[in-house]
């Protein structure tokens, strides 16, 4: 007697959903009785706690941002990470405060962004035990891009060119700077070519764009290692992933520095009032309604 297949659940019928034609299920694996040790916990090496300042496009005391190697299918992708080697649930309860105000922010900065409709805000927390948030751009009228999968088009769509990546990480870079920190992303450089030189670049610049981008879900610190402890084929996760990570290991000093009145914090009750008054920098008309710290709306209603 032959199984059943089990039937399809309804998301697959979805407009956002990113295959069609024939989809079998995969087989649940059973459960394993001890999960693997994650990135930065177990005695691993944590690499968001090794890794400089100057892979980020925005650094500020207590918290960084940085962004995928290269460009991928969506205006933007980045990440916000805490400096000090704490998971979400380990965060004392100003830092807590601290990246709820982070949150908004940088959904703000990425909204302010051409093209940009709406900001998906997610964390997954399998393959790092370092704090991180994902902050991903779905591009302004691409309305089968809308939800839950949107992590997975990143990966299917062509990537972004260069040049309107990195203008992209400046402008965020810049808008985060307004409130303090430091910004370490660059626009491109003009690079000026005499006409015999026009068709040599064309050449190149086509061969970059035939080079497969990593996305999210094929970071390689977004892929949780399996039961056995051997890192993950790349092409065998086909799931929403997970971490990637910088920062540096939860010390006495950094996490105990926290006082009654809030000093030494990235968010300041100066910062918050600023907000309150004059609203967020680089916003137009249409989202100045959006630009109060008191704001509580989620960016996507997801």
């Amino acid at each position: 007697m032959h199984d059943t297949p089990p039937a399809l659940p309804d998301f697959t019928q979805w407009p956002s959903f990113p295959f069609e034609g024939e989809i079998r299920l995969k087989q649940l694996d059973d459960p394993v009785p001890v999960e693997p040790p994650r990135k930065g916990e177990a005695h691993r090496e944590c690499t968001a706690c090794n890794a400089p300042d100057d892979a980020y496009i925005w650094v500020g005391e207590r918290w960084r941002v940085r962004a995928m190697d290269r460009p991928t299918g969506l205006p933007m992708v980045l990440i916000l990470e805490s400096r000090s080697h704490l998971d979400l649930g380990d965060l004392p309860n100003l830092l807590a405060a601290e990246l709820g105000v982070m949150t908004v922010r940088l959904e703000r900065a990425i909204r302010s962004l051409d093209g940009v409709a709406r900001v998906h805000v997610n964390r997954w927390g399998d393959g790092s035990a370092h704090l991180h948030m994902w902050f991903l751009a779905r591009p302004y009228g691409r309305l089968q891009l809308r939800g839950t999968f949107l992590s997975l088009w990143d990966s299917i769509l062509p990537p972004i060119s260069e040049a309107q990546w990195r203008e992209n990480l400046a402008l965020v870079a810049a808008w985060l700077a307004e409130f303090g920190g430091r910004p370490l992303a660059e626009p491109s450089r003009i690079q000026w070519q005499a006409p015999s030189s026009l068709a040599d670049q064309s050449d190149a610049a086509q061969r970059s764009a035939e080079e497969e981008a990593v996305s999210v879900i094929e970071a390689e610190e977004e892929i949780p290692l399996p039961a056995d402890g051997k890192a993950a084929d790349a092409h065998d996760v086909g799931q929403a992933a997970d971490e990637a990570t910088t920062g540096r290991s939860a010390s006495g000093s950094d996490a105990g520095s926290y006082d009654a009145a809030g000093s030494g914090t990235d968010v300041s009750a100066a910062d918050l009032r600023s907000e309150t008054a004059s609203g967020s920098p680089r916003t137009d008309a249409a989202a100045s309604g959006d630009a109060r710290t008191g704001d509580s709306r989620a960016s996507d209603g997801r």
